[in-house]
């Protein structure tokens, strides 16, 4: 029986392997208590086999602008749900990162505004 509950989890390498995150993100994500682990008796540490779309939604909250942090608070629809876009618990959070990316994107086109201008006086002056 001890054979079944091995075999229905997963080791960090198959858990890398079929997510494509790196073992190193895994135990952070683990670390953070994003992902729910247990360890074996040679104290290996197992994921269940949902941690597979844990891995990869969490690699997607992350590429959108989130925090462990941010993520670890977000409710089970958010962070369980491969490819889950929204959950009225998280519209606020993600209202928040869009104003910020937004506020950065401005701040990003004023630098190259500011740049393109000192090129041009340059180019007028002779240089």
């Amino acid at each position: 029986m001890h054979e079944t509950s091995q075999s229905a989890t997963l080791s960090i390498g198959e858990l890398a392997h079929r997510t494509g995150a790196s073992l190193r993100s895994i135990r952070h994500y683990d670390e953070h208590g994003l992902l729910a682990s247990v360890r074996a008796d040679n104290r290996y540490r197992r994921f269940p086999g949902a941690a597979v779309t844990q891995v990869k939604q969490i690699q997607r909250l992350i590429a959108a602008g989130f925090s462990l942090a941010e993520i670890r608070g977000f409710p089970d629809c958010m962070r369980l749900i491969e490819g889950a876009a929204m959950c009225p618990e998280t519209t606020p959070a993600q209202r928040k990162r869009l104003a910020e990316v937004e506020r950065q994107i401005a701040d990003l086109e004023q630098r190259r505004a500011r740049l393109l201008a000192m090129l041009t006086e340059a180019r007028s002056a002779g240089g």
